[in-house]
């Protein structure tokens, strides 16, 4: 017995050519940051915390890498272990620590930053600036109609 399905429309085809081109630049990045010894998740930790002198908690990391907050202790556990951030206490709060990039993880992100500036410009080849714009804002929009669907269903 066969299941007759609707043929997807051409939306269909845009999403899964922006799930293979999601996969690839996680991968090209996994490659990229191999040099550092780092992951592309540990990378982003180490850059949410760029210039942030007073840190950020391990939810409020946890909320803009979008990861569930068990995921980000094992990642924040093994750059304390590699001396490249820092939990602080929150004075008053016992149980609160706010995660900060120490002065080897700044000096690493700043190793890396001139080089991962290039990387994205060559991503992107020579796609005008207008077109990357609204590239931006259209992912972004996108993004939001894929997080309202996953909290209704």
């Amino acid at each position: 017995m066969s299941l007759e399905l609707d043929k997807p429309g051409p939306r269909y085809a845009a999403l899964m050519e922006l799930l293979r081109t999601a996969e690839s630049l996680w991968k090209g990045s996994r490659l990229f940051f191999a040099k550092w010894e780092l992951g592309p998740s540990q990378f982003n930790v180490l850059n949410l915390l760029f210039d942030r002198t007073e840190g950020l908690s391990q939810v409020e990391l946890s909320r803009q890498l979008i990861m569930h907050r068990s995921n980000m202790t094992g990642l924040v556990d093994r750059l304390e272990a590699r001396g490249l951030v820092q939990r602080r206490a929150v004075p008053g709060d016992r149980r609160a620590h706010r995660v900060v990039l120490t002065s080897d993880g700044s000096r690493l992100l700043r190793e890396i930053l001139p080089c991962f500036y290039e990387a994205a410009e060559e991503v992107w080849g020579n796609l005008p600036i207008d077109q990357v714009n609204r590239l931006v804002a259209e992912l972004k929009r996108i993004g939001g109609n894929a997080e309202r669907m996953a909290a209704t269903r």
